[in-house]
């Protein structure tokens, strides 16, 4: 066997190339004629013999056939419609699919232009664009309608590219795409028409890069945007320039969670419109994202809700309304029944002293006294349900509070009931009036006492517990620390339907004459004004647990002081002095007479102004009391800190049946200010006096 002709890496590489481009442009019939071409162009003078040469002429003419078939392959498979035309439009080649398109033979679109397949409406515009393929342009995106040999035609879009005198063409059908952006399109504006019907309904859309709003006359109208402005688009700062200011920041909250990630988004918000109106407005929408992730736009409907509201207000206006008349008359029914009984006790009282008959007397103001206590009671939890009692917060010890009533609950609550006390010693300071504490505490047994008719079990229990943002929404309460006062029974329990108006005024389950129903209220009222909630947790035949949630406070608790006999009061020093402002002359007459039967010189004025005028003064004064609701425009609280700002260590006793938080401040009156609730009884108001005086 001959020797072997010795490989040559660099040759085989130029005969390659060079095979692949004779064989591309179509010169030679196969890879042998290719390659003698191939070894002439190199320079080669002999004869293929050599050994070597024959094995690499059949190694390449394989080389060659596989790269044909794989072009053959892709020209018969592909599913566009591929060709090749000379410079003048002829065609010289076209795939099968051409065939599977447009229904023609190969033979029948081959050597000629498919001008003759362009729908007459188009050909114009055709010929104007391939005219520019003349200067080396690439054609893109061009499309045009071609003739089916069913007389039908169909849609393609066109990529042509010139080289060396030919056009290398490769055309799309695209007619079922764009029937279907048609569809859309369609669907789209029937929808928007649909919108449109409903009033109060529309579209709209947010274009990220344009930063950017779109949206309908419906939209617009709510936003109280021009229509014309809203339909071209509309910059987001201004579209947002009217949105409630309470509601801008989770408007926009809202906004940029929904661009980062791919859920949608709903939001109610106000728009303060240009006519002056508030309008509600429920918003969906949902973002869109590129392939890459990044937010592309966001579209929606906007759905006017300001009817709806507007009728909710009305609803809960008239449920409120309902409400205050059955307050009302409750009220009434009560106050008839405790005026009877004092109105009744002095024309009785009257009557026997006319008679001489003065032995009989002392009954008389008892029974007066007992019905004037009853409606301060009354009135007390009224104002508690109103949230608007007095109250005089300090930080308490709720367990000391609870080991200082353990006794009187027992007592209450009678032998019949079992009663644990289970509290947290760790247990947390917490900022409440302690009196009102103590009647919420009372109220509560006294409700569990009458849930257990056959007797039972009752539990006292306090905890700590730290509320997360979830379970402080559930209360309606602000995230925190707050301590737990509960009260448990295994009684009767009670139903949803009962829960739900366990608050009301006069709501109540005892029979008639048996309770005012003010009782929960008045806890509810006096929590809530004290920051905190009350929860409700029952099942019928099971038992109820009553739970008081109060804010931590963090300080020091202060002790309760024990409940005994009042103390033996003291005489007024000499030149002590008492000045009283109240509108009320009864009032001033009552309190006057207390302060000269103790001693004290007493001032009067009967309104803001008079008082201010005394104050004033050169006098000397030990104590201002005041009532804090006063005519003439200047109230009591307003004379006190007038009074403070001249003399700096004034003592201050407010007196009031009624009020407002803001007038007393936020709970915690300033060092030397009390305050007493009225009705008071004469001898509390003396030892109140006496009280403060002493202080200095």
């Amino acid at each position: 066997m001959p020797d072997r002709a010795p490989h040559d890496p660099e040759l085989d590489r130029a005969l390659s190339q060079l095979l692949d481009a004779q064989v591309a442009r179509g010169r030679y019939a196969n890879a042998t004629e290719a390659l003698q071409a191939s070894l002439q162009l190199l320079g080669a003078r002999a004869p293929v013999v050599d050994e070597g040469l024959r094995v690499l002429a059949a190694s390449l003419e394989q080389q060659v056939e596989e790269r044909t078939r794989e072009r053959d392959r892709v020209w018969e498979l592909s599913h566009d419609l591929l060709g090749v035309a000379d410079d003048q439009g002829i065609w010289l080649s076209v795939n099968p699919s051409w065939q599977r398109v447009l229904g023609w033979p190969v033979e029948q679109i081959q050597g000629r232009s498919s001008y003759w397949l362009v729908h007459p409406v188009d050909r114009d515009a055709t010929t104007e664009r391939l005219e520019r393929l003349a200067s080396g342009a690439t054609i893109q995106g061009m499309e045009t309608r071609m003739l089916t040999a069913q007389g039908s035609y169909r849609l393609l879009s066109w990529t042509i590219v010139p080289a060396d005198a030919r056009r290398y063409c490769v055309a799309r059908d695209i007619t079922e795409e764009r029937a279907r952006e048609m569809a859309l399109h369609d669907s789209m504006d029937f929808a928007r028409l649909a919108l449109s019907a409903v009033r109060g309904v529309g579209v709209w859309t947010y274009e990220v890069h344009e930063d950017c709003f779109y949206c309908d006359a419906a939209i617009a109208d709510v936003y109280g945007i021009d229509p014309g402005q809203a339909a071209v688009g509309i910059k987001r700062l201004d579209f947002l320039a009217n949105v409630h200011p309470d509601d801008l920041a989770a408007l926009r909250s809202t906004m940029a969670g929904g661009l980062v990630n791919s859920g949608d988004l709903e939001l109610e918000y106000r728009i303060r419109h240009p006519d002056g109106s508030v309008r509600w407005v429920l918003s969906r929408g949902h973002t869109y994202f590129d392939a890459d992730g990044r937010p592309v736009r966001r579209t929606g409907v906007g759905v006017d809700m300001t009817r709806q509201r507007l009728l909710e207000q009305q609803l809960r206006q008239s449920q409120k309304m309902e409400a205050v008349g059955q307050l009302t008359g409750g009220l009434a029914h009560d106050f008839n029944n405790l005026l009877a009984g004092i109105s009744g006790s002095l024309e009785m009282l009257k009557l026997r002293v006319s008679q001489g008959r003065v032995g009989e007397l002392e009954r008389y103001l008892d029974a007066a006294y007992g019905a004037a206590r009853r409606a301060a009671a009354l009135t007390h939890r009224l104002l508690a349900f109103s949230r608007r009692q007095p109250l005089d917060p300090s930080p308490t010890e709720v367990n000391r509070l609870i080991v200082g009533m353990e006794e009187l609950v027992r007592r209450t609550i009678g032998p019949s009931i079992d009663l644990r006390v289970e509290v947290d010693p760790q247990l947390w300071i917490t900022q409440v009036d302690p009196n009102q504490l103590e009647n919420a505490l009372l109220n509560l047994c006294i409700n569990a006492r009458d849930a257990m008719a056959n007797g039972g079990s009752m539990v006292i229990a306090t905890a700590n517990r730290e509320l997360d943002k979830a379970a402080a929404a559930a209360l309606e309460l602000p995230a925190g620390q707050y301590l737990v006062l509960s009260v448990t029974d295994d009684g009767m329990g009670m139903s949803a339907d009962v829960i739900a108006h366990a608050f009301d005024p006069f709501f109540t389950t005892k029979p008639l004459g048996a309770g005012t129903g003010l009782g929960l209220s008045m806890i509810y009222g006096f929590v809530r004004q004290s920051g905190g909630q009350v929860d409700i947790q029952s099942q019928v035949g099971i038992g109820s647990t009553l739970s008081l949630y109060l804010p931590r406070h963090h300080g020091v608790g202060l002790i309760a002081a024990e409940h005994g006999e009042p103390p033996t009061l003291a005489r007024a020093q000499a030149g002590e002095t008492v000045l009283l402002i109240d509108d009320e002359p009864t009032v001033r007459m009552l309190v006057r007479e207390v302060l000269e039967d103790l001693g004290y010189r007493a001032l009067e004025a009967v309104d803001g102004a008079g008082g201010l005028e005394i104050l004033q003064s050169s006098v000397h004064i030990d104590l201002l009391i005041t009532d804090v609701g006063l005519p003439g425009g200047i109230n009591g609280r307003q004379v006190a800190d007038a009074g403070r700002s001249l003399r700096p260590q004034l003592k201050i006793l407010f007196i009031t049946g009624y009020a407002e938080n803001a007038v007393v401040g936020d709970g915690n009156l300033e060092p030397g200010m009390h305050l007493l609730t009225k009705p008071f009884a004469m001898d509390e108001l003396a030892s109140r006096i006496e009280q403060l005086i002493a202080e200095g």
